[in-house]
């Protein structure tokens, strides 16, 4: 059975049959099932569905043929819920879902996203077999909330359907709103309908202390009832510490069987604050400031689309969030997964939570639709600690009215609809003021209305950050209008950038490149800029269209090179509460034997205060010189301030520029007096000078370098594709083949005075991608999902280094000698191509950037040489068999990871 785990662990009756797993199915294309009464129980379904998959998805195993669809299977109540009142549930089903037991109708729901029920009491048969008939009408409609469902539909049934018993008056929904100022919590009852007679409510809270029981009677007539429960000392729920104080309820009264559910809630609170010393409003946890980083989430998979294959993997998604240092996700455009919000509760990661969008426009049904939501929505979720904030709509999507401007079409955000949108942002103030709730997270020219955000999406490549924030920061005060509608204004809402990443910062970017380097320009700028109160990257997981993703879309790993870059260092750097900053530009261009001042800002985004007044910035500076040798230059430690929440530029740090040509990384280490290490940073210098032509060696003997060019070769012969990037500072050769070039032997140089020679040289293997097949074009609408799922056809495409390997390997020949065969593990591209980056013209497209290839160091062969001394020059081939075709890329030094061209060292006698 999958999803086997109770849907709801709060809101979980004891008495509960869950029936996911295998359902007989039938399609129906012609809409005929209900005039040939297939809801009758006796029509046989040809095929099979796994149960909550949605059809289409891989994991159901039907494939989507049609718009409307009829499950059917055989339930049997157990005998011993006799005389007890039955209902089925339905976690979400999209769209219009009509159940039938045995031939009887038992109820119809219209929306896709939230649970429903229905009673099956008097049709019966406890202990004996009957027909359950579910079918689905899931035929577009432009007012209903499609949200991105183009990277796979919710299409039917897609969360747990199950059968429970319940009291005979029952609970339709128990809501906790926790007060930690005052050390209580008040519980709202909702029952289905208006008492029949007088009810009591009894609570037993399992607190840290003990458990604490209330009781609340229910007057006959009354359909809800609010009363306050005191909990003193009570533990409160934090992200460090998420924990959550279960209930069991009990509603009784209304017959002879009680209704029982266990549920849960966390004490803490949400609300809007100044960081300490500043007036700059942030959202706050506890009555604490948090610096939201937050990633977009758009709670896809691959096989299940909407539904997931287990709750372990639903776990894992809040891990994979935790792991990397984050501190919240923004489910982006769905209601998500009850279970997943449990963990979220459990393992303490904050959520913003989307109302799904339609794609039509704000017309009544659209407007009903979208506040029926809503309602649901809210009401189902009000229990998630997690949850702290509720986005209404997105980018306005569903929310322009199509018109005729001067003959041509135009999408009009219609002052109408402002005013519906800032009804919607009240709306769900009156149903939850507890939480932050935004009316649109806003981009691309239109603004806000009401809304307790102030928010914006921002796509921009990594050398745009400055310019953006130093101009954003200026109009972000009470009173602006900026980034507002008419006859709207900013208040003192907390500031976030609701959305950036370099998947859409390029020129038809879909992302699928190295994001860690423009990233880590990002948040460099971020920091420096308090104002903003905080981020959300686009995003968790790649997707069906954007590859902008921490992760792969089945969740493998990305690797970012930072930990080898800088030993110890990992994504949590870069999401550390003490930060140092270096600023947007994290490479340079210097001069050999100058000294470059690096500004160091300090970004601290915490409270504590046992770290006295001080801690110390270790510096380090090493990196690889002109034959990619590893060398270290300086190292020094500097002390700095520290006091809580403290925003500001430090004295810059001076650093000696060593005196070659090099690529030098000044890494960063933030530890207290303990020497305990809080957080890790780092920036390259490119040490422009000329590659030296000599070099001393230490055991007093003397090395000849002949460097030449890489893209230099003199003949390539290529069975998939050879080409150059940006002018010949790398060169490509696809599948199997081979670069020959022709190296002449300096006449200063007696080859007959030469103990040992080698070749060093960059090299990688090459993976042939859509794009450079001359097949870089995308079709399809981003917005819902379609296009391409071969992220290589993204013009701006290298993809980022991850467990899946292109491997190659190449023979090297130096005039006719076999120098051996050397294993290319890769075609890698991350962090570590620091040369491939700083190459990049800042044109808004990116060739290659990233991407980076291993150092060898081949001997060449004493035949060689006596065979160069009588032609005067080194026929160097580098060749890939068609055994392992996997290409070859070269490296100049000006590209990929080190700062050599392909280079003879001769070491003289």
């Amino acid at each position: 059975m999958p999803l086997p785990e109770h849907p709801r662990p709060d809101v979980e009756r004891a008495n509960w049959l869950n029936l996911n797993g295998l359902w007989s199915f039938r399609f129906d294309p012609n809409d005929q099932g209900l005039q040939q009464r297939w809801f009758s129980g006796t029509q046989q379904f040809p095929l099979s569905i796994n149960v909550p998959f949605p059809w289409g998805a891989p994991l159901s195993g039907v494939k989507d043929e049609a718009d409307i669809a009829w499950y059917q299977r055989t339930i049997t109540v157990p005998a011993n819920w006799k005389g007890q009142r039955v209902f089925l549930t339905i976690g979400a089903s999209d769209w219009l879902t009509t159940v039938w037991l045995d031939g009887q109708e038992l109820g119809k729901h219209q929306g896709g996203y939230t649970p429903f029920s229905f009673e099956l009491t008097r049709f019966l048969k406890p202990g004996q077999p009957q027909k359950l008939v579910v079918r689905v009408d899931d035929k577009r409609r432009d007012f209903t909330l499609y949200g991105k469902q183009g990277y796979g539909n919710a299409r039917g049934i897609w969360q747990t359907i199950y059968l429970e018993s319940r009291g005979d008056a029952y609970l339709d929904a128990l809501h906790f709103t926790p007060d930690i100022d005052k050390n209580k919590v008040r519980v709202t009852a909702y029952l289905p309908e208006a008492a029949q007679k007088d009810l009591r409510l009894n609570l037993r809270i399992n607190t840290n202390n003990g458990p604490i029981t209330a009781t609340q009677n229910i007057p006959k007539g009354r359909q809800q009832v609010a009363f306050e429960v005191a909990i003193p000392n009570a533990r409160r729920w934090t992200l460090d510490d998420p924990y959550l104080h279960t209930v069991e309820a009990r509603l009784s009264g209304g017959g002879t069987t009680d209704d029982v559910l266990n549920s849960y809630f966390g004490m803490r609170k949400i609300s809007v604050m100044d960081m300490p010393g500043t007036n700059i409003p942030y959202v706050a946890l506890n009555n604490e400031p948090v610096y939201l980083q937050l990633a977009l989430d758009q709670s896809y998979h691959p096989e299940g689309y909407y539904t997931f294959p287990s709750d372990a993997f639903m776990r894992n998604e809040i891990l994979l969030a935790r792991q990397i240092g984050l501190n919240g996700i923004r489910t982006h455009i769905k209601a998500d997964i009850p279970r997943k919000l449990y963990w979220a509760d459990k393992l303490g990661v904050l959520v913003m939570s989307d109302l799904p969008n339609s794609w039509g426009q704000p017309d009544e049904p659209m407007q009903k639709e979208s506040e029926y939501t809503l309602r649901e929505m809210i009401k189902r979720d009000y229990n998630h600690p997690a949850i702290f904030s509720w986005i209404t709509f997105n980018e306005t999507w569903g929310l322009t009215t199509k018109k005729k401007v001067n003959g041509k079409e135009v999408a009009e955000y219609t002052p109408e609809t402002q005013k519906w949108v800032a009804s919607v942002y009240r709306l769900a103030k009156s149903l939850d003021s507890t939480r932050i709730v935004e009316d649109n997270s806003v981009c691309c020219g239109r603004g806000h209305t009401e809304t307790d955000l102030n928010s914006w999406h921002e796509y921009l490549p990594g050398y745009g950050w400055e310019e953006h924030l130093a101009k954003l920061t200026k109009n972000l005060y009470p009173g602006s209008a900026a980034n507002f509608e008419k006859g709207y204004q900013q208040a003192r809402q907390p500031n976030i950038n609701s959305e950036f990443g370099n998947v859409w910062g390029y020129d038809g970017s879909t992302g699928d490149v190295d994001y860690t380097y423009d990233y880590h320009r990002a948040i460099n700028t971020f920091r420096k800029y308090p104002q903003v109160a905080g981020w959300l990257y686009t995003e968790h997981h790649d997707v069906i269209n954007e590859w902008n993703g921490y992760y792969r879309y089945d969740r493998t790993e990305k690797m970012t090179g930072l930990d080898e870059l800088v030993p110890g260092m990992s994504l949590r750097d870069f999401h550390a509460p003490l930060y140092i900053s270096t600023g947007q530009d994290i490479t340079r261009t210097v001069k050999p034997g100058t000294t470059a001042a690096v500004p160091l800002f300090a970004s601290f985004m915490t409270g504590r205060n046992d770290l006295g007044n001080s801690l110390v910035v270790s510096a380090k500076l090493y990196g690889w010189d002109a034959l990619g040798q590893e060398k270290t230059w300086w190292m020094s430690d500097k002390d700095i301030p520290y006091q809580p929440w403290m925003q500001r530029a430090l004295d810059s740090l001076r650093v000696p520029i060593p005196n070659e040509k090099s690529v030098a990384i000044l890494a960063l280490q933030l530890k207290d007096r303990s020497g305990t290490v809080h957080h890790r940073n780092f920036m390259t210098f490119v040490v422009d000078a000329p590659a030296p032509r000599e070099l001393a060696l230490a055991d007093g003997r003397k090395a000849r370098l002949i460097q030449f060019p890489v893209a230099s070769f003199k003949d390539a012969n290529w069975s998939r594709k050879q080409w150059n990037v940006l002018d010949g500072k790398k060169v490509n050769g696809a599948g199997s083949g081979y670069f020959e070039y022709r190296v002449a032997v300096p006449r200063d140089i007696n080859l007959a005075n030469v103990a040992m020679a080698s070749l060093v040289m960059e090299a990688g293997a090459k993976q042939l991608f859509g794009k450079d097949m001359g097949d870089g074009k995308i079709e399809g609408d981003y917005m819902l999902g379609r296009g391409t799922a071969d992220p290589s056809r993204n013009p701006n495409a290298y993809p980022q280094t991850d467990e899946t390997r292109f491997p190659s390997a190449v023979t090297v020949w130096v005039n006719g000698e076999n120098s051996g065969r050397y294993d290319l593990p890769d075609d890698p591209g991350d962090h570590r191509g620091i040369l491939s980056w700083h190459a990049q013209p800042q044109n808004r497209k990116l060739n290659e950037a990233g991407s980076y290839g291993y150092r060898l160091s081949v001997p060449i062969a004493a035949e060689a040489l006596r065979k160069a001394a009588q032609t005067g020059e080194l026929l160097i081939r580098l060749a890939v068999d068609d055994g392992l075709p996997g290409g070859l890329a070269l490296y100049g030094s000006d590209f990929g990871r080190y700062p050599i061209d392909p280079t003879v060292v001769l070491v003289l006698k």
